[in-house]
Formats: C-alpha cells, sequence, structure tokens
C-alpha cells in the first residue's frame, strides 16, 4: 500500500500543475483541517459514539476523498513537521478505511476489553458542572449505545466474524458485577459520591435525583440487555477455532494487522523468527541472574520458586498499591538526567476498577485529555497471588514514566508545534515500543534493586518477545490454546492467570501484540547506532528528544530522524 501512495504522488507530480511551495502547503493545511473538523456525527445526539454501519462507510468513503486530495500534494518544499503530517494522516486515513473493508466493526470485542466493558473508563472524578452533565448523557445514552453495538454483533454472527469461545471464559463478571439492586452501589454512580464543590446545594440534590433514576432505569437494564445477548445469542454462536487466519479472509487480514500494527512491511514468518531469537538472547541472561542467587535448581524450579514463595507477593492491595507510588517517585526523581522535555500534567496511582478487574491486564496507563484531571497508572489489586512484585518497577516504567505517562502528555502538550490530530494520535510500534524501551531505561536510572527485580525487568521483556512467537503462531501457524500457554509459561516467570488472561488477549486481538517488541528493538538498534557513531558526544537526553519531540510517528519516520541527528551531530564536529 505505501507503494501503491508512491507511486500516485509521483505520478500527480506530471498530471497535476506545478505549485509553488507557499501553495502546497497551503493545500496540505486545508487537507489536515478538513479532516480535523470533520465530526461524522452529532456529538450532542451520541455523547457515547455514534457505531452503525453506515457510519462506518461514510466514514471510509470520507477517507478516500481526502486521500485522493492528498495523493495531488508533493511533499517537495514541505517542512519536516509538514511531511510526517501528511505521512501520519495518510496512514490515519487508509486504517479507517481498512477498518471499514475488513467489517472490523463487525466485531467490538476483545477478552478484556470491548463496547460494554469500555464503558468504565467514562467514570472518572468531576471537577465542574458541566462535567457532571456531560457524564449524565453519558448515562442516558446507554440504551442507544447498546442498541448499536448488538446489531453490529449480530450482523457479525451472521457472518462468521465472531471471536472463538475460548477467550470468554469467566466473561460473565464484564455484565453481572453491573446488575445490582442498589443504584448508590453500582459503579457507575461513584462519582457522585464526591461532587463538586462550586454545585449549590439545590444542584446537588437534583443532580443526585436524576444519578439514581438514570442507573435504574438505564444503566442497570441495559446490563441486563446485554447478559441477555450474550448467554442466549453471542455465546452459543462463538466458533471453536482460535487462529484469525482460519476465517474467511483472514489470513490477508492478519497481514494487514501485522503491518499496521508495526508500521513496517513483516511477514508472520519472519516476526515468528525474530522472537524466537530474542526469546533465546533474554533467556540466557535470566539464566545469569539464576546463578546470581545461586539457586539450587533448573530453570523451572526458579520460576516456580517466583510464583509460589510469599516473600515475593503483597499481602493486600494497598500495599501493592503504595509499592507502586514507591517506585513512580524514584522515577520521578531521575528523569531530569534523561529528558530535557517533562509534561506539566500529573498521574495518580489506582487500582483498575473492580467492575473489570477479574479479565483485566496486570496494569495500564488511563490518559485524560481534560486540563483539570490527572492521567492514572492503574494496577491490578484482584487476585494478588498473581501480582509478583518483582515485576512491579518495569510495570511501573512502562505504564507510568518514563513510559507511557511521559510519551503520551509530552505528545498531548505539543500544542501548535503539531496539528490537533496528531497530539492525541497513537501507534502501537511507537507507544508501545517506548513503554517497553522505558523498561530497560529504568535499569539505567537504577531503579532494580534486587537481582529478582532484575529478573522481572527481564521476565517482562520476555514475556513481550515471546508474543512476536506466540501471536504469530495462533494466527498465521496453526498453533493451539495449549501451545501457547505453554510457551510463556516456559519461558517467562508470570504468573499463571496473567499468561492466561494474556493468551486471550493475543487470540481476540490479532497482530496488536507484536508491536511492543517491533517498536522497542528499533528504538535500541537506533540509540546503539547513535552512541556507536557519536562515542563521547552521545547525550541521551539530545536521543530522547529526537524520538518525542514529533509525537507519535511511525518506525520509518523515527529512523529517518535519529539518522538525520547523527549525522548533524557529525557534521558539527
Amino acid at each position: 500500500m505505501k507503494l501503491h501512495f508512491r507511486l500516485l504522488l509521483l505520478l500527480n507530480l506530471v498530471i497535476f500543475p506545478q505549485l509553488s511551495a507557499q501553495e502546497v502547503s497551503a493545500k496540505l493545511d486545508s487537507i489536515i483541517q478538513m479532516v480535523q473538523d470533520h465530526e461524522g456525527y452529532d456529538k450532542e445526539e451520541f455523547p457515547l459514539g455514534l457505531y452503525s454501519e453506515e457510519y462506518y462507510k461514510k466514514e471510509a468513503d470520507f477517507a478516500r476523498q481526502q486521500l485522493k486530495e492528498l495523493e495531488k500534494v508533493s511533499s517537495e518544499g514541505l517542512s519536516e513537521t509538514q511531511q510526517i503530517s501528511m505521512e501520519l494522516l495518510r496512514y490515519k486515513l487508509q486504517e479507517t478505511i481498512d477498518f471499514y473493508e475488513y467489517e472490523a466493526y463487525l466485531n467490538p470485542l476483545l477478552s478484556d476489553s470491548g463496547f460494554h466493558v469500555s464503558l468504565p473508563y467514562q467514570v472518572r472524578e468531576l471537577s465542574t458542572y458541566k462535567q457532571v452533565r456531560d457524564y449524565l448523557n453519558k448515562l442516558n445514552a446507554l440504551p442507544k449505545y447498546v442498541d448499536q453495538h448488538l446489531k453490529l454483533l449480530r450482523k457479525g454472527i451472521k457472518k462468521g466474524i465472531i471471536q472463538p469461545k475460548v477467550i470468554f471464559e469467566g466473561y460473565e463478571s464484564t455484565y453481572n458485577d453491573q446488575i445490582v439492586d442498589d443504584p448508590k452501589k453500582s459503579y457507575y454512580y461513584s462519582p457522585f459520591l464526591d461532587l463538586p464543590k462550586t454545585l449549590t446545594a439545590s444542584q446537588k440534590d437534583s443532580v443526585l435525583i436524576v444519578a439514581e433514576k438514570a442507573i435504574s432505569e438505564k444503566v442497570v437494564p441495559q446490563f441486563r440487555r446485554i447478559k441477555n445477548f450474550f448467554e442466549t445469542e453471542y455465546l452459543p454462536a462463538t466458533r471453536e477455532s482460535i487462529g484469525v487466519s482460519e476465517i474467511s479472509g483472514g489470513r490477508e487480514y492478519y497481514q494487514n494487522r501485522l503491518n499496521y500494527y508495526t508500521t513496517l512491511d513483516l511477514s508472520a514468518e519472519e516476526i515468528h523468527e525474530m522472537g524466537l531469537k530474542e526469546v533465546a538472547r533474554i533467556k540466557s541472561e535470566m539464566e545469569m541472574i539464576i546463578e546470581e542467587v545461586e539457586f539450587d535448581g533448573s530453570f523451572e524450579d526458579f520460576i516456580h520458586f517466583l510464583r509460589t514463595d510469599e516473600q515475593f507477593y503483597a499481602k493486600s492491595g494497598q500495599e501493592l498499591l503504595k509499592e507502586a507510588r514507591d517506585i513512580s517517585k524514584r522515577i520521578d526523581a531521575q528523569l531530569p538526567k534523561y529528558f530535557k522535555k517533562l509534561p506539566r500534567q500529573p498521574y495518580g496511582v489506582a487500582p483498575v476498577p473492580d467492575a473489570i478487574a477479574p479479565k483485566y491486564t496486570t496494569g495500564r496507563y488511563i490518559g485524560s485529555s481534560e486540563d483539570t484531571q490527572p492521567g492514572y497508572y492503574w494496577v491490578n489489586t484482584y487476585n494478588l497471588s498473581n501480582r509478583p512484585l518483582y515485576v512491579l518497577p518495569a510495570l511501573t516504567a512502562h505504564e507510568a514514566v518514563p513510559g507511557h505517562h511521559l510519551q503520551i502528555s509530552l505528545n498531548k502538550e505539543l500544542g501548535d508545534s503539531i496539528p490537533k490530530f496528531r497530539r492525541g494520535f497513537y501507534l502501537s510500534a511507537f507507544g508501545e515500543g517506548w513503554g517497553l524501551y522505558s523498561e530497560s531505561l529504568a535499569e539505567e536510572m537504577g531503579i532494580y534493586t534486587t537481582p529478582y527485580e532484575r529478573f522481572g525487568k527481564l521476565t517482562y521483556e520476555q514475556w513481550r518477545a515471546c508474543r512476536l512467537v506466540v501471536d504469530t503462531g495462533i494466527h498465521a501457524m496453526g498453533w493451539t490454546r495449549e501451545q501457547a500457554v505453554n510457551f510463556l509459561k516456559e519461558n517467562t516467570a508470570l504468573a499463571m492467570h496473567n499468561i492466561n488472561t494474556e493468551v486471550d488477549r493475543y487470540i481476540s486481538w490479532p497482530g496488536q501484540a507484536v508491536s511492543y517488541k517491533i517498536g522497542e528493538m528499533k528504538i535500541q538498534e537506533l540509540r546503539k547506532k547513535a552512541e556507536a557513531a557519536l562515542g563521547t558526544d552521545f547525550k541521551v537526553r539530545d536521543f530522547h528528544e529526537i524520538i518525542l519531540e514529533q509525537g507519535t510517528v511511525t518506525l520509518p519516520i523515527m529512523e529517518k530522524r535519529v539518522n538525520s541527528y547523527i549525522e548533524s551531530e557529525l557534521s558539527n564536529e
């Protein structure tokens, strides 16, 4: 597809009249503004979003039209930022088309997320009366939101675009836990327990009445509908096969997902082999630590020891959160040594909401677009016997700082230096690659204080290397779920609960999991290249500035920027 665009760009230099640099720049700005101004639907009418086949078709048609306009723009004479914007806009528009063409909208479910599982993200602290009203509008919009998704899912069932049965074990918690008799006990009522102090007594009374009514008449009944749909229609129709390549058009779709999530043109076989090599390399480093601690036993014995010894596990959720906060603050103190710019937006450390914790991943960063709200590093305190403390430093570095919070917040704070669409733009290869790179950066900062924490860092890196093998194994090579589970069990120190939830995630979300290691490997490769070329003149703060200062970019754009940085530094010697 990228080659196709390049050929079209060359042809258009001949077909269309030569424009001045100023005219080309204005044309590009006009297209970008058109895309940014495009609403697609009335957000007041659909506060939770519009989800219909007709909507996705219109979005794809709009994207095709803007791509045609973009093909008329030559990159010659554009600034670096404009060239990057043009490439990213092309990437964004093509994904809108692919999303429609592959009918991905008919499958709005993952093992740990989905249309109804994503609703807890709407539950935030309310700081203003407007936020209170907006939140109430979202609660009252739930029936329309559910209507739209059930219609898509029913069509997906008819067309065979449906998730495998195996990922839905324990899925009933995603809707049963929201069906409560007392609306005040609903998770969706929790923001009303601490209303903004700026509200008058009369406003507070009114809000609480409306809130109880919304949850009793809209939220709880809709979760009953969701329960009935899953148990009588969807789950009985789920497929036995787990690899996406086993469904019609699935192999082509999987390659499309690999290209999108890695931003590179790599086959499943190439990624699989890269993974096997990384797994072998990392395992040798893990075995060195086992020797360091003088453990008497095999690799498997050591993993069993880590999974079962009480010293590695918190006794309470509060203890786990306190440890995560301590690690976060220790990293905070190291950041100025490694970065020229730090984000203005702070972040908090909080537990994953009980409503989604059982099927949720170990931790995750939750950003906020509101100036009055922080980002959050969520730590899963459910099932503490599967949340080892020795991996917490790596998790914290990845999800909070210097990982997702730092990178995403800096991206949003670039302001007018980049177009608006790029401030919230996210590509897994860049964002997740940076998150995994941050885990190794924490080692440079001295955050891992014991051999076990260094082993935890390696097991997290190994986890992401295993993804290259497991994801491609499942979706391109006919692996069973048992093969995937055993591969992770034999090569990482992840708790079995985490291994099972992770494998279900890979099954339900083809291609995304490979982006972490692919992105991290590229950043590490480019850093080693810069260090080798610049020697003692290499400055890590400058290198990180080059990686982050244009916000989210594709890996080829990142590589081009680092190469230019190296050339510039060498020419100044």
